[in-house]
């Protein structure tokens, strides 16, 4: 489920599409269980608004789905400033920014061009780069934020003397076999936990035993050693994120009072929340068997919608459902 890239486990849409809920990325389990004082049930009844917050994952039920610069180890070793680079754009780059970036494309309709060149001005990243010269192709997924995220990688590139160009692929099928080979695509702007789970099938074979947690150095950790089977060279992951999130309206978590899921849960324990989420939500481990398990949530009604789609935001801001599942760089997140 995880949106518009087809890069991660369920939704991904024409991009990254890989298996479980979401597009950057994935799922887990993990944490221990939050038991504590719940409100009453009028208190957490869904709250209309326009404003969307995500509660924070303060458990990390889900996967760490960071942004990760990905690079053909040919190119990265014949070219020693570029992977360099690239970690700069990691060290810069928020969660939030990614937000807004997403939003100036989607909402104001500016070109993922300009919004890329903007953020690159702005972060004042390229300051002091080690130089680098040759060509160099960024590739990107179908859909905005990594077409944003591939200009911003060329933007930087091009100020590190690289002739970088971008090229749209397509999904993960096509682009990461193009990387791996390294003459079609050299750089490409990954997430975390997904491609770790990726590279591990394709390495171990099918249904290997998952590897990815909600600790993005300890994913990044156990991907290396997929990255070098593969003739890859992983940079730093960002603290930017794309990953299956749960979302609030800002009246309802101002009403309670809560910022994590963990003080929801000592808010809410009591079952009177109501989910909304994909079909697969109650049977996945990082919907809502994950919220149960790990949160001590209990929900008195789960409502089927698309998987952090329009439908979903919609009976979150119009008060249908307590919270839903969203992805945690969407650019409805934005605050307006």
């Amino acid at each position: 489920m995880r949106r518009q890239r087809a890069l991660a486990p369920l939704l991904l849409t024409g991009l990254l599409l890989t298996a479980a809920c979401g597009e950057s990325g994935s799922s887990g389990t993990g944490g221990s269980t939050a038991s504590g004082s719940a409100a009453s049930g009028d208190a957490c009844v869904p709250v209309a608004g326009d404003q969307l917050v995500v509660l924070e994952d303060d458990q990390e039920l889900q996967n760490a789905d960071n942004i990760v610069p990905a690079v053909t180890s040919a190119t990265a070793a014949a070219n020693p400033a570029l992977v360099p680079a690239l970690d700069a754009v990691s060290a810069a780059l928020t969660t939030d920014q990614l937000i807004d970036m997403n939003a100036a494309v989607d909402l104001e309709r500016r070109s993922a061009e300009d919004v890329a060149a903007q953020w690159v001005e702005d972060s004042g990243v390229t300051e002091g780069l080690e130089q680098g010269s040759g060509p160099v192709i960024v590739g990107a997924g179908n859909f905005t934020e990594s077409t944003v995220l591939a200009n911003v990688y060329a933007g930087v590139l091009r100020a590190a003397g690289f002739d970088a160009t971008v090229r749209e692929v397509g999904n993960r099928d096509l682009y990461l076999p193009a990387l791996i080979s390294g003459t079609d695509l050299q750089v490409f702007p990954e997430y975390l936990a997904t491609v770790t789970e990726a590279l591990n099938t394709q390495v171990n074979g099918p249904d290997p035993t998952p590897i990815a947690s909600g600790d993005a150095q300890a994913t990044r950790d156990a991907l290396q050693p997929l990255a070098d089977r593969v003739g890859l060279t992983f940079g730093t992951p960002s603290e930017a994120a794309n990953q299956n999130a749960f979302a609030v309206t800002q009246e309802f978590a101002d009403r309670l009072g809560v910022t994590t899921l963990s003080e929801l849960a000592d808010a809410c324990g009591d079952g009177s929340l109501v989910l909304g989420g994909p079909a697969e939500c109650p049977t996945r481990p990082f919907c809502q068997p994950g919220l149960e398990e790990t949160y001590g949530l209990q929900f008195a009604e789960f409502r089927e919608f698309d998987a952090g789609g329009p439908a979903t935001k919609a009976a979150i801001q119009q008060g249908e459902v307590s919270m839903g599942l969203v992805f945690s760089s969407d650019a409805a997140l934005a605050q307006g």
